[in-house]
């Protein structure tokens, strides 16, 4: 019943898309999406630890990116999705699309391959909403209030204390570090890019597009780097198509209406919102613990994605 609810806001959504210019969303389509984006982002680190102890990064992301194409080609078909019609929009769509989905999950997925913790990759990621909010003013021309920058500001302090626990900054982990800051450079500038350049851009055609260049990219990768051996087993398969169908279709979906129909700033305050949703997932699936400062830390962070967006 749940799934059937998610698929239908994600349906209407898409649909009215390209019937409405830019522009805001009213309340409750807007507060509706954002639980279904918070929710189908979070799970990505739980798929990950599903997926990737049975196949390699690249490899696994060139399989995901193949099972979000099989449904996202014929629906764009069915839903006759109007693709961009020149090639400067085009190439707009396509550099949007390797910012925010190859050069992002090459970041996350090979920092957490590599060894680095996910509180540490969290936090880098995390920062994401503050250096959106202070480029959105130059970049975008959006206005970011004291208000909202409180809200931010909250919002990492509440970030940073669900984490805590889980950050190991002892390790060593260099390339690990690294590949999270590459993440961040990449959702943060592909999510400014997305707003600025492709704000008329069929978002149907536009997540075809990106899935299908980041899987030509990936699976280059994959081919060169890796010995692409999988074990087929029951958790890989769900991880991805989880990871497939969940996050490649539906949250990148999701996240674009978001970003179109409201301030880039206000938007990416949700990823705060992310790491406590993955904690609490991660205590009802895998029986992890987290300590009382996570919890005080979630309150602070929904205190903070509140003030930014109120």
């Amino acid at each position: 019943m749940a799934y059937d609810g998610q698929y239908s806001i994600h349906q209407i959504s898409l649909n009215r898309m390209s019937d409405t210019k830019p522009g805001g969303l009213p309340p409750a389509t807007m507060a509706g999406a954002s639980v279904l984006f918070i929710f189908f982002w979070a799970s990505g680190f739980i798929a990950a630890k599903f997926g990737l102890p049975y196949a390699e990064p690249f490899t696994f992301l060139t399989l995901r990116f193949l099972v979000a194409l099989a449904i996202l080609v014929p629906l764009a078909m069915l839903w006759r999705a109007r693709w961009p019609s020149t090639p400067r929009a085009i190439g707009h769509v396509i550099v949007a699309g390797l910012l925010v989905q190859t050069i992002y999950l090459i970041g996350v997925f090979y920092g957490v391959f590599l060894g680095i913790s996910t509180g540490v990759i969290a936090l880098i990621v995390g920062l994401q909403p503050l250096i959106t909010g202070a480029l959105a003013a130059p970049v975008l021309g959006e206005r970011v209030t004291g208000r909202q920058w409180g809200g931010l500001a909250l919002g990492f302090v509440g970030l940073g204390l669900v984490v805590a626990e889980k950050v190991d900054l002892a390790s060593g982990q260099a390339w690990g570090a690294a590949f999270g800051v590459l993440a961040l450079a990449g959702i943060t500038l592909g999510t400014l890019y997305q707003k600025r350049f492709c704000p008329d851009i069929d978002i149907r055609a536009a997540v075809t597009i990106q899935n299908g260049v980041s899987c030509v990219v990936i699976a280059l990768l994959a081919v060169n780097v890796e010995t692409m051996v999988i074990n087929w087993t029951g958790e890989f398969v769900f991880a991805l198509l989880w990871s497939g169908i969940g996050l490649s279709v539906i949250a990148i979906a999701l996240y674009y209406l978001l970003v179109r129909r409201g301030a880039a700033a206000k938007v990416t305050s949700l990823i705060y919102l992310s790491p406590p949703t993955t904690a609490v997932m991660g205590w009802l699936m895998f029986d992890e613990t987290f300590a009382s400062l996570a919890i005080l830390g979630m309150i602070i962070a929904v205190a903070g994605v509140a003030l930014a967006n109120r």
